[in-house]
């Protein structure tokens, strides 16, 4: 049996098409990454437990790692995904805002370190509750077993994650609210949740030292190396919204391989992705400066919409060029090679921006 000792209610989530469900991992042994607000999350393995093996150790510990990283992901994308829906034209979606796994969201050694660590069993548990959304609202909180959505009981086992997704997409995309039962430390709890209007972007991190990021059309993923290169929640939202506009903007779809793109971040999420497959970053071509442009634009008012300060945008870019040149394989720059271009249009976009809040205008490019 695990206790935990102390809980906390995180704001992380991804998204999955249109469903309302959104999958992602949930928290682990660890403390809160710099800058966030939730309290240390202890979980413990009673002493009467089998013994650890070192394979099973290694597995609970790069599990509880990934988990981090994506936690800290998640309550960074909050406010960007949110508060662009409009922005996201087509892209935004009506959603819940709430992670839900269990011990079948794993694999091989993981299903040792999900059960062990994370207390899941055959039931789908939420793992994340995103501030501000509907599911907050409601007091839909981290741990909570779900049990039904508008009196249909949902799903257990091995593809319960999937499986819910198909019922609750289709509710919460026709419906205002949505009526969940889930069950609370033995007692079943009725709650009516809110749809939530946010951009319907799935936000992964990518399992690899090196320092970039990619967008596909529908996802967005940023290596540990990059998170780790950024280092401030602001720096992380640049890089965040950068490819979200790639993606509203249709980039992905049209200048690269959506297929490649797509195959390198389905690699890059596993917890021991393949690095072989990245060498040259695997065909994907160079964005034109152009089109880099026009997302550094959109991307730096996505981050003012949503509370961050564009004041270091510049700062940020030119740091990353400097110290990972165009000549680094698997690099950012190589892929956005049009560095002064860039540095260009931010300046200017910057200087939009500052004009338009000085003056009370509406955020808008």
């Amino acid at each position: 049996m695990v206790r935990q000792h102390t809980s906390t209610t995180l704001a992380s989530w991804s998204l999955v098409a249109a469903a309302s469900l959104l999958t992602a991992c949930t928290t682990y042994t660890v403390r809160p990454t710099d800058g966030a607000s939730e309290p240390a999350v202890v979980r413990t393995i009673d002493q009467d437990q089998p013994v650890v093996t070192a394979k099973m150790a290694a597995a609970r510990e790069e599990l509880g790692q990934m988990v981090a990283l994506q936690d800290r992901l998640y309550r960074i994308a909050a406010p960007l995904l949110i508060n662009n829906a409009d922005l996201c034209r087509s892209q935004a979606r009506n959603l819940l805002g709430f992670t839900a796994k269990n011990r079948y969201s794993y694999s091989g050694e993981y299903v040792d370190a999900a059960t062990a660590v994370l207390n899941y069993g055959d039931r789908l548990e939420v793992a994340s509750v995103l501030a501000g959304s509907g599911a907050a609202k409601a007091g839909l909180k981290q741990g909570d077993i779900l049990l039904a959505a508008e009196g249909k009981e949902l799903p257990r086992g091995a593809n319960a994650e999937t499986q819910a997704a198909g019922i609750l997409g289709p509710l919460a995309s026709s419906n205002k609210t949505l009526n969940l039962m889930v069950e609370r430390k033995n007692v079943n709890v009725p709650l009516k949740v809110p749809v939530t209007r946010a951009c319907a972007f799935k936000i992964d991190i990518g399992n690899v030292d090196n320092i970039n990021a990619y967008a596909d059309g529908q996802r967005v993923l940023i290596t540990r190396g990059m998170v780790n290169f950024a280092q401030s929640d602001e720096a992380i939202a640049y890089v965040l919204a950068k490819d979200m506009a790639h993606n509203i903007l249709g980039h992905a779809a049209t200048t690269r391989s959506a297929y490649t793109v797509a195959s390198i971040i389905d690699n890059l999420v596993t917890i021991r992705p393949d690095t072989s497959m990245l060498i040259g970053s695997a065909g994907v071509k160079p964005m034109p400066q152009e089109l880099d442009g026009a997302a550094d634009r959109l991307s730096l008012y996505m981050v003012a919409r949503a509370g961050y300060s564009t004041a270091g945008a510049r700062a940020f870019w030119q740091r990353l060029t400097t110290q990972y040149p165009a000549t680094v394989l698997n690099g950012y720059t190589a892929n956005h090679p049009s560095v002064n271009y860039r540095l260009s249009v931010i300046d200017k976009t910057v200087a939009e921006i500052r004009s338009k809040q000085s003056s009370n205008k509406p955020l808008v490019p």
